[in-house]
């Protein structure tokens, strides 16, 4: 880099093209299934540490994914990562629970009926062996509790005949287990035949009943894993959320819907404080909304937001309590004679995520993948295109609303490349280090190759040092896919996630989860 103080080697150049492999399907279809509204995935999240991963579905659902081939070698990957040696294996996990995170509501100030598909999910840290994230849907954040609790079980029930005696005393200690098999919730399996003591034919003997019990609980050696509901976040929004994001100091998080941006304590449900307001005083004035919201990964002050404009705005909460003026403002200049019907509509942003660092910013608009320098504000240090064959179909795609959908992206773990989602259930993996052409097309099935043909990057266009290079790669043949197929918009690949450490990728394609590793 230039201008910097320590003079680094030059390195040998941009790492080579990864090839990627299946590793797991959960929820495979099989050939004709149906796929039910309810179970198509809306939400996926890897946790801090990678070896947790949580899907949300429409049908309100988070399950939780945890993973298994580093459990019995922990040590010793430990090890092999601090000699630098390489490892073989590859992230494998196991589903681990379930639960019912949100039901749909309805609103009955405003007659609209809130449905309960989970929009986001957000890991918070780990706490005593707990696992703790937020899941959201249109209106309502809460706040999840997850960990391992003893079952416990009712093991001697009030009364036993057997036990009494005429002359008051007791025949034996009241603590002894029952010899009957019980359940968890003390009925006998029998369910056929109750144990009622007190029938017509049972008579009190002389003295009463010395041997009355209360139940006896005791903690079996059988766990299970609990999911509590510890809060709820509530009230807060008049427009449906579309993002939620934690704060690196722990203790906070931000909720975003098309025109607010409100900042929680999440020891505090009961009040928010509204930090961003783009709402107009008269609506007929609104000329932009926000799409997604994320905090900074290590700067608790800083956090960006993107709009339907295709602009992001990076603001500083210590500059003042609402936050309308931005700190730094993120677009690009629109080329002289390109404008048309379609170019507000696809520059509108769908996701913005950091990187791990928080120097780069990654968007997602309709057709390309922008990456940011957040120290320069000129425009893109690099753009790829996702799917440039459709720009001819644009008025297809907006006849059945296709142009509307909303991709997400993500960055790997150490930021030399970048990920987001297509139709006929494609994704695209991008090299972003300087000089890399890597251009990935991948399908979401046990074959991810399939679809791979070579395609032809365009080379770099340098303006000068490595900071302001442009990059714009990945541009197919018009009109088809990249195996010369007709496209299918009805399966489309919304929903992705890099592993935080390593190159393994979660993606969603309806209602499965396919997992791939380089």
């Amino acid at each position: 880099m230039n201008g910097g103080d320590d003079v680094v080697a030059a390195p040998a150049g941009p790492p080579s093209p990864l090839e990627w492999k299946f590793s797991q399907v959960f929820g495979e279809r099989t050939a004709g299934e149906e796929v039910q509204e309810v179970d198509i995935i809306s939400a996926i999240e890897f946790d801090k540490s990678g070896d947790h991963l949580a899907t949300g579905d429409r049908g309100g659902r988070v399950v939780l994914f945890e993973r298994t081939d580093t459990k019995d070698h922990g040590e010793s990957r430990r090890d092999s990562e601090r000699m630098d040696y390489s490892i073989s294996r590859h992230p494998e996990f196991r589903y681990k629970t379930e639960f019912q995170s949100h039901e749909p509501e309805f609103d009955y100030l405003k007659s609209l009926e809130i449905e309960e598909k989970i929009n986001k999910i957000r890991w918070c840290q780990i706490a005593n062996g707990a696992l703790f994230l937020l899941s959201t849907n249109d209106k309502t954040i809460k706040f999840w509790k997850v960990q391992e609790k003893k079952v416990k079980k009712i093991a001697e029930m009030n009364v036993d005949p057997s036990k009494t005696m005429g002359n008051g005393s007791i025949a034996s200690s009241s603590n002894v287990i029952n010899p009957k098999p019980s359940l968890e919730n003390g009925r006998y399996p029998d369910s056929d035949r109750s144990f009622n003591y007190l029938s017509s034919d049972f008579s009190f003997p002389p003295g009463g009943i010395p041997s009355l019990r209360l139940p006896v609980v005791v903690s079996s050696h059988e766990t299970s894993l609990v999911a509590r509901c510890r809060r709820v976040y509530a009230h807060a929004h008049d427009y449906h959320i579309n993002s939620i994001s934690n704060n690196s100091d722990g203790e906070t998080f931000i909720s975003a819907d098309d025109l607010r941006i409100n900042l929680w304590n999440l020891e505090i449900s009961s009040q928010s404080f509204n930090i961003v307001d783009v709402k107009p005083a008269n609506m007929e004035d609104l000329t932009e909304v926000i799409t997604s919201a994320e905090f900074h990964p290590t700067h608790c002050n800083t956090l960006a937001y993107s709009s339907s404009k295709g602009s992001i705005r990076l603001i500083d909460l210590r500059q003042s309590a609402l936050c309308d003026s931005h700190a730094k403002l993120f677009e690009e200049q629109e080329a002289p004679g390109s404008r048309s019907f379609f170019t507000e509509i696809i520059a509108s942003i769908s996701d913005i995520k950091f990187g791990k660092d928080g120097r780069y910013i990654l968007s997602r608009d309709y057709m390309t993948l922008k990456l940011w320098d957040i120290n320069m504000d000129s425009g893109p240090v690099a753009t790829y295109q996702v799917h440039e064959y459709l720009r001819p179909k644009l008025c297809d795609l907006y006849e059945n609303d296709s142009i509307f959908d909303k991709f997400e992206c993500c960055l790997s773990g150490d930021g030399l490349r970048v990920a987001t989602g297509s139709y006929s259930n494609l994704f695209r993996v991008f090299g972003c280090s300087p000089g890399s052409t890597e251009a990935t097309t991948l399908e979401a099935s046990k074959n991810p190759m399939r679809r791979q043909v070579p395609t032809p990057s365009r080379p770099s266009r340098s303006l000068g040092n490595s900071l302001t290079r442009v990059v714009r790669r990945g541009a197919e043949n018009p009109g088809v896919d990249a195996n010369g197929n007709s496209f299918d918009f009805t399966t489309k690949l919304l929903h992705l996630a890099w592993h935080p450490s390593e190159n393994s990728i979660a993606c969603a394609a309806a209602n499965s989860l396919y997992m791939y590793y380089a």
